[in-house]
Formats: C-alpha cells, structure tokens, sequence
C-alpha cells in the first residue's frame, strides 16, 4: 500500500490541553520518504509559476520553507514572533483564542513586484497566515499561494484565506480541532 502525507502524521490526544488533538508533522519531517513527498506535492501546484521567494512561518514554515526554497532555487524569508529579528522590521498583529500575537519580517525582504509564495505546517484559524500575507502585501510583493501540509477545515481559515483572494493548497485534512 502507498502511503500518503496524512500517514506520517501523528495525532497526540489532549495536547497543548484537554480535547486538543494535536496534529503532529515532526513525524512526517522525521521519515525521509514522507518528507519528501510533502515538498514535492507542496510544490506542486505553482510549478511553472514564477516564484522569487517563498516565506516561511514561525516555527515549522521554516523547515518546510527552507525545503521548497531549495527545490525552487529561490530565496527564504522568515517570517518571526516578534522580537526575535535583528535590523528593521515591519510587524502585524493579529488575534489568537486568548489575546494577540505580533509577527515580524525585515522591512528589505521583499521588493515590490515579487512573488511569493506562503508556506507553513498548518492552517487553523488563518489567523498567522492572514498576518504573514499582510506583511508580505504591505513590502509591495505578491503572494501567489498559500501552502500547507494540513488543513484543519473546521476552524475556517481555508475560507478566511480564500475571501482574501488567496489560492490555498493543503496536502491532507483532518475533521476537528
């Protein structure tokens, strides 16, 4: 039987709390096969796009950004919790269940015109990515994609993205929180 995506990812039950059940991708990183096949379907849909640089999310983006980058042979932009990027920067905001949150990215990342494509492990809410666009939109760039390895529908961020005009890819879903 082939395996997809969606096998090399485990589930923790009642984690960071009680009715949590936490999608794990540091299994799917840990197995070269799965780690591989989630950068090549990532990929996917934009090849033959022009890509100048793909961002990354805080903190698992980073290594799936880092990869795509590579495979695209483009630049990676981190995009960071505040306070955590030396030089200048530009922040955004954005609301969690319980309170805010700031992400940061250096203000001379991205030049106008340039396209982008945006990467993390998971879309929940969109909240983090809704932020990450942001950013990426007020350097003057383009974001031509939203990718994700997993997709948690139930919580919307799917549709907060797409009513924001984004093209979103994930690669497998799961039903809950």
């Amino acid at each position: 039987m082939n395996k997809t995506v969606k096998d090399y990812i485990r589930t923790i039950v009642d984690f960071p709390q009680d009715g949590i059940l936490f999608r794990d991708v540091t299994t799917l990183f840990s197995d070269a096969r799965g780690f591989r096949m989630a950068i090549d379907q990532l990929l996917t849909p934009y090849a033959g796009l022009r890509i100048d640089k793909v961002a990354g999310l805080e903190a698992r983006g980073f290594i799936l950004g880092g990869a795509v980058a590579h495979q695209l042979s483009t630049g990676f932009v981190p995009i960071r919790k505040k306070g955590k990027l030396p030089g200048r920067t530009i922040a955004q905001s954005y609301t969690l269940e319980y309170g805010e949150a700031v992400v940061e990215v250096h203000d001379d990342a991205m030049q106008p015109g340039e396209t982008v494509l945006l990467v993390d492990d998971l879309l929940a809410t969109g909240g983090t990515a809704e932020a990450g666009i942001r950013l990426i939109e007020r350097l003057g760039a383009q974001v031509i994609g939203c990718a994700f390895v997993v997709d948690l529908p139930d919580l919307g961020g799917r549709t907060r993205l797409e009513a924001m005009g984004m093209d979103v890819h994930a690669l497998c879903a799961f039903d809950g929180h």
